[in-house]
């Protein structure tokens, strides 16, 4: 396809109700489906002729905790035949269990791996889904929004068991009063002692 407005109707046109949603934005075209969709979509953007998608380039996914769908899955193609982008989108609830991309694109398969270690996504027929990032027995998904920035335990070294140990986090935090003004305006105690030696003078 010589370009993205080509693409689009060849792509709405070919999949006619998969397609929930389409539109061009920031040079790329941006498409929408159902999940139950994505092998049937993803295998027309690879093997089709006039779109040739044949670089899946990341999965990530967006948390709305919200929304009754709570997470928006998000697959980035690219086409070097044609030099064009394409992100696909579509949104699950919490405990779905979504189609792997795996034995389409096998580069997928550390992809989903990431993304069920920070998002707890799982992934239907996926060949050794386990944690990439974080470490054995960590317990949460670190991107979601309701993690705690300081997440739930620390790792140090222990002096006296002489090893790296695992311990709930600690914080502790005394009760400081800031001072809110501008900096550029100086504080108050500086204008008065400012004040007071102009008028000795």
């Amino acid at each position: 396809m010589n370009s993205l407005i080509e693409l689009e109707k060849k792509i709405n046109s070919e999949l006619t109700t998969k397609v929930k949603n389409s539109q061009i934005r920031h040079n790329q075209l941006y498409v929408e489906i159902e999940k139950e969709d994505l092998i049937d979509v993803t295998l027309f953007l690879k093997t089709n002729k006039d779109t040739k998608f044949r670089q899946l380039i990341d999965i990530t996914v967006v948390d709305y905790p919200e929304h009754n769908q709570r997470f928006k899955l998000v697959y980035l193609f690219l086409s070097h035949e044609f030099n064009q982008r394409m992100i696909l989108t579509y949104s699950v609830n919490e405990n779905e269990i979504i189609n792997s991309l795996t034995s389409i694109f096998p580069a997928a398969n550390w992809m989903e791996r990431e993304v069920f270690d920070m998002y707890g996504v799982n992934f239907k027929d996926h060949p050794d889904l386990r944690r990439i990032l974080t470490d054995y027995g960590f317990e949460g998904h670190p991107l979601r929004k309701d993690f705690p920035l300081t997440g739930h335990s620390e790792v140090r070294y222990s002096e006296d068991k002489k090893k790296v140990v695992n311990e709930p986090i600690k914080l502790e935090q005394n009760y400081r009063n800031f001072d809110y003004e501008s900096p550029w305006e100086g504080t108050k105690y500086i204008k008065e002692l400012a004040n007071n030696d102009d008028k000795k003078n």
